[in-house]
């Protein structure tokens, strides 16, 4: 009962209603007090007219008007003198003295607690005004053995009606919060429940349709949830298949790479001065390639291999890809700068980093070309005591909003058309792989920076690259 929402609602019920019936039940214990001595004041004066005629009564008739009117005597002012109408003997002291005319709602209150608690049998004196003002006032003296049992017995009857009252009550919003709260969440987690057994079948995504408004907005937020977890997980789906499909290219590309890596081989035997400046480059960009479709099945595997770090030359690993870069661009008004010390040499793995390079000095050679228009990249690096610093920057029309936002993430910061946005999430990988980190710097009408952050100490690097 207690693990349930309607069964606490139902004991809380109970305990709030029982808590307003004791709120109820100190006024109305007064309220009968009082009515209960100005019956007793009603009855004497009623008793004490037989006298008023001037006529003589008995000593047993005027016992018998006091016993009815359960006092020992009656004082009734009717001018400015009291007059003693009904007496009997007082079996005690008179240890209090009640006056009903001028009683505010607190002190009523009080005397009947004081009445309710106090068992020993007492002789009171009340005081009130007549009935229809027959005279100023009128008095008594009276036991409170009759008032305490009289009040006792109002308790019981209040305190029964009280567990009608709250039975009753608490039955109704049971079986109203059952229909109202208790059956919809249960829907609702019913619903989670067979979503979770196939979230990638859309027939089990909830559609909102609970009357109350804060359950209906629980459902639609769970089903923008639901929605947004079944594309990712059918993008995921997409995507393991399309790594499938790179690993099994990869590795034919591979073999065909080893292949005319072999006949590149001979053209480095050539005499003619053309094919002897260009092979060393060729033979390069094929090694390059092969080691890229290698890496490529290592990734499909698990992850980019770990970087095998050196010392490498900066100024010549920027030159080479700059020189590759240069025959791309054809009789395009684009200039390639670098501001490199010859000396400058960065702990790396050569071909990653070159990967790295090459994936930005391309990325800004293909967004300037775009526009049709000139431009400049520039290649700028220097060193402090903590890390080597490199930028690249260019003169381009600037990033997209779109790319932007999911900038490294893959498949979704693409900075072109048509473009899949892995090169840059590649590029920040492997950058963290030597410890690093690959940021944009600015971005505008007037160009971008990325900016290549490389630790001097080993102590940052992840522990793949360690």
């Amino acid at each position: 009962m207690l693990r349930s929402l309607s069964g606490r609602f139902l004991i809380l019920t109970v305990l709030f209603v029982m808590l307003a019936e004791v709120m109820i039940f100190v006024p109305s214990v007064a309220r009968f007090r009082q009515d209960y001595l100005l019956s007793r004041l009603e009855r004497a004066q009623i008793a004490s007219l037989a006298l008023l005629t001037g006529d003589f009564i008995s000593p047993d008739l005027e016992e018998e008007l006091l016993s009815n009117a359960e006092v020992y005597n009656v004082v009734l002012r009717r001018d400015e003198a009291r007059q003693l109408i009904l007496s009997s003997p007082v079996p005690g002291e008179v240890t209090q003295t009640f006056d009903l005319r001028d009683a505010g709602p607190w002190t009523l209150m009080r005397d009947a607690l004081q009445r309710l608690v106090d068992p020993e049998p007492r002789v009171i004196r009340v005081i009130g005004n007549p009935v229809r003002e027959a005279g100023l006032l009128i008095e008594v003296t009276m036991p409170t053995a009759g008032l305490r049992l009289a009040m006792i017995d109002y308790g019981w009857r209040i305190l029964w009606l009280s567990f009608a009252i709250s039975a009753l009550t608490s039955a109704f919003l049971f079986l109203a919060v059952r229909a109202l709260l208790v059956r919809p969440i249960k829907r609702v987690i019913e619903q989670m429940q067979s979503y979770a057994a196939a979230p990638e079948d859309t027939r089990r995504i909830i559609e909102p349709s609970a009357g109350v408004t804060e359950l209906r907005e629980a459902e639609q937020a769970l089903k923008a949830l639901e929605t947004e977890l079944t594309g990712a997980l059918k993008q995921k789906e997409r995507l393991a298949q399309l790594g499938g499909a790179v690993a099994k290219i990869s590795h034919d590309l591979r073999n065909i790479l080893t292949s005319a890596q072999l006949f590149t081989d001979r053209l480095e035997q050539s005499e003619d001065p053309t094919v002897k400046r260009l092979a060393p480059k060729l033979v390069g960009s094929i090694t390059r390639a092969v080691n890229l479709c290698e890496s490529t099945l290592a990734f499909g595997r698990a992850e980019e291999p770990a970087p095998r770090l050196a010392m490498v030359p900066l100024a010549e690993l920027v030159g080479d890809v700059i020189d590759g870069e240069r025959l791309a661009i054809g009789d395009a008004d684009l200039s390639f700068s670098e501001d490199i010390p010859a000396t400058l040499m960065v702990r790396a793995d050569s071909e990653q980093l070159h990967r790295v390079l090459l994936n930005l000095v391309r990325n800004a050679r293909q967004a300037i070309l775009a526009t049709g228009q000139g431009g400049e990249i520039s290649v700028f690096a220097e060193e402090d005591e903590a890390s080597w610093v490199i930028q690249v920057t260019d003169t381009g029309p600037g990033l997209p909003p779109k790319a932007q936002e999911n900038l490294f993430t893959p498949f979704t910061g693409g900075t072109r058309r048509g473009g899949a946005g892995l090169g840059l999430a590649i590029s920040a990988e492997l950058i963290r792989g030597h410890g690093g980190r690959l940021m944009l710097d600015r971005t505008d009408a007037t160009g971008t920076r990325f900016r290549i952050v490389l630790p001097k100490t080993l102590v940052s690097l992840d522990p793949a690259a360690e």
